[in-house]
């Protein structure tokens, strides 16, 4: 596993999850290689990613990511000179989120149930505004850029479809929802719902069911009927707010993981909390390392390691749960213990 800590309190919170996975582990071998990638190398060398270390970070299974972005260096460059390189580089085409509202939590909704928010957002990651951000990261032409996004973007839907669907099918609801604005945005909506009803006529999946809604509709039932979702597919500029929107309706940021995946396994996966660095309190153990362990629970089960995955969830919601009684404040290293020591069984 490649470890990158990048900056203000990422290198905290992954170490905790870190430490949580191997103390779900077990037996299971981790071996872990950190890397010195952000702000801090920047200003030392003015590298973000050199090519030498993507190529080392290629030969791993996967990624742990803390959280990349410091005010002293650029707006976006930090961000489209690792994060999305390294989702072009490779090819991680789906963004995981899960929304997850954990019995012991409680959400801005009035009266809402834990039940009631419980959906996988399956954001596309490399389309749309994305191709052009990827444009200027590789200092491609305008003409070639645009040539890519014809090439690319009706093959791009149709795979993330595909992962949607089977995603779907083997959840106990089987249903699945498109998100998109097809009224307004007419050809890259009808792309995404002609694709759709295509790969849902293929008979493994006859048993998921399918719908459209459109993402101001979505947005609103976010907050008055949570629990209409279960799998969604949606682009990467809409999946960005509506992943935001469910974070904020599950618990908050401290709790939101994801994952940017290639699902067929040919380069590694990067797997981190959704929340910023927070460069106000990096240093001072303050944060919550909670999304960095979900995410290492991702982490795990993309590997094969369901078990471990399912000790670390449980591990997680029993803490969770012991924050609503006698709570006192933790730091950081002392919630990555408790959470450790309960997934280690």
């Amino acid at each position: 596993m490649a470890v990158i800590g990048g900056d203000g309190i990422g290198p905290e919170v992954v170490a905790e999850a870190t430490k949580v996975m191997r103390a779900a582990a077990g037996d299971a071998a981790i071996e872990t290689t950190s890397y010195d990638l952000g702000s801090q190398r920047w200003h030392r060398t003015g590298e973000i990613l050199p090519d030498s270390v993507l190529a080392e970070i290629a030969a791993h299974d996967a990624i742990l990511l803390g959280a990349v972005g410091d005010p002293s260096v650029p707006s976006g460059l930090l961000e489209r000179g690792l994060t999305l390189r390294l989702r072009f580089e490779f090819d991680q085409y789906v963004n995981l989120r899960p929304v997850r509202l954990y019995p012991s939590m409680s959400s801005p909704l009035a009266r809402v149930r834990p039940e009631a928010i419980d959906m996988l957002i399956v954001r596309e990651g490399t389309e749309g505004p994305y191709v052009e951000a990827g444009g200027v990261m590789r200092k491609n032409t305008p003409a070639e850029v645009a040539t890519q996004e014809s090439i690319n973007t009706a093959y791009g839907v149709s795979r993330v479809v595909r992962y949607a669907m089977e995603r779907a099918a083997q959840r106990p609801r089987r249903r699945l929802t498109l998100v998109h604005k097809s009224n307004v945005l007419a050809y890259a909506g009808d792309l995404w719902r002609r694709t759709l009803a295509r790969v849902a006529a293929e008979p493994q999946f006859a048993e998921v069911e399918t719908e459209y809604c459109h993402m101001d509709a979505a947005a609103i039932s976010f907050l008055t009927q949570p629990e209409r979702f279960d799998v969604i597919v949606t682009d990467n500029l809409f999946g960005d707010i509506l992943t935001a929107l469910g974070a904020a309706v599950a618990g908050g940021l401290g709790l939101a993981a994801s994952a940017s995946i290639n699902p067929e396994r040919t380069t590694p996966g990067t797997f981190g909390p959704v929340h910023g660095s927070a460069p106000d309190i990096a240093g001072k153990h303050k944060a919550d390392p909670t999304a960095a362990i979900l995410s290492a629970a991702m982490l795990c089960e993309y590997l094969g390691l369901a078990e471990q995955a399912a000790r670390i969830e449980q591990a997680v919601a029993q803490d969770l749960l012991e924050r609503q009684g006698a709570w006192v404040a933790r730091s950081t290293r002392e919630i990555g213990d408790d959470i450790a020591e309960e997934a280690a069984g």
